[in-house]
Parts: structure tokens; C-alpha cells; sequence
């Protein structure tokens, strides 16, 4: 599927596992979060890059302790109404301080590219055509003024008092 990352559609260097492959302990690999749970000791000691994919509803708890030994999180989003992975992607972000890849993967439309972004998403495995014709256009719809910051960006001073202050 294609990726659309830094504006433009890339070469994706990794490879998703659908969930009960099995895998040797190679970089560049998605697995399923209930995978890295049971096979996490075969990377022991191993710097090979990780990826890690999150279905709705998942807790960050579970897997908080790994979370610097991920390079890449890919948060499921099942239909384009499901808005969970937007709060996971910003508490990933903002509290925890995750550095790595976020990928929205699943049913991501043209309307959400921009809000993805604000919430700290920089990549997006973008599979309806609609969408995909859009970005290959350069046609992403943008809204120019926000009431809330998004991740990275400081609040405008004495714009509003009700913004959040850095």
C-alpha cells in the first residue's frame, strides 16, 4: 500500500506481519502488539529497528515500558469515524515523549491527513483511491486557524485565554 509521508508518496522500508506469522528476529518489521508480548525476549539485547501495530481500544500501559525500544507505532484506525487513534497518537507524543514513526494505517481519508498530523501522526498507509488521487494532486484540504495547539506548536500568547499555555 502506498505511504505518504514528509507530503509526498515513499518507498515503505517496512514490512507489516499479519498476526500469527511467524518471524525471525529481523528489523524493519510491524508486528502485532499481542506478537511483541509473547516473542519479545528473541530481540533481546538486539538494536534491529521494531515497529509495533496498536488496535483501538489498547492501552497504552500495555506496552509503555517498550515504547523506547520501538522505532516505528502504527495506530489502527478500522473506520475514518473511530477517533481513538488521535488521543493515543497525542498522549504517545506529548506525555510519553515518542520520538519514532507514528502511521495511521487502515481507513484514513483525505479530510483527516491534516487533523493525523496535529495529533503528531507523520505517516499514513493510505489505501482508498479517493484519498490516494488527492495526495498524488497535492489537493489536501487545510483549515488555517486553530483554537487548540497542535503537538509541537506553541500556543499564540493573549489569543485566547482559554488556550492551553506551554
Amino acid at each position: 500500500m502506498p505511504l505518504y509521508k514528509n507530503g509526498s508518496f515513499v518507498q515503505d522500508p517496512w514490512s507489516a506481519i499479519p498476526e500469527g506469522e511467524a518471524i525471525s528476529p529481523a528489523g524493519h518489521v510491524i508486528v502485532p502488539l499481542s506478537w511483541w508480548q509473547a516473542e519479545r525476549q528473541a530481540f533481546a539485547g538486539s538494536n534491529v529497528p521494531i515497529g509495533v501495530r496498536i488496535d483501538p481500544g489498547t492501552s497504552i500501559d500495555e506496552f509503555l515500558e517498550d515504547l523506547p525500544r520501538f522505532a516505528l507505532i502504527a495506530l489502527a484506525i478500522p473506520k475514518f469515524q473511530d477517533g481513538r487513534a488521535y488521543s493515543t497518537a497525542r498522549l504517545l507524543r506529548e506525555r510519553h515523549g515518542f520520538k519514532g514513526e507514528l502511521r495511521a494505517i487502515g481507513e484514513v481519508l483525505i479530510d483527516q491527513i491534516q487533523p493525523l498530523m496535529r495529533c503528531g501522526f507523520d505517516a499514513f498507509d493510505v489505501t482508498d483511491p479517493v484519498t490516494q488521487a488527492a495526495l498524488e494532486a497535492d489537493r489536501v484540504p487545510g483549515v488555517t486557524h486553530f483554537y487548540q495547539p497542535g503537538v509541537n506548536e506553541a500556543p499564540k500568547a493573549g489569543a485566547r485565554p482559554w488556550l492551553r499555555q506551554a
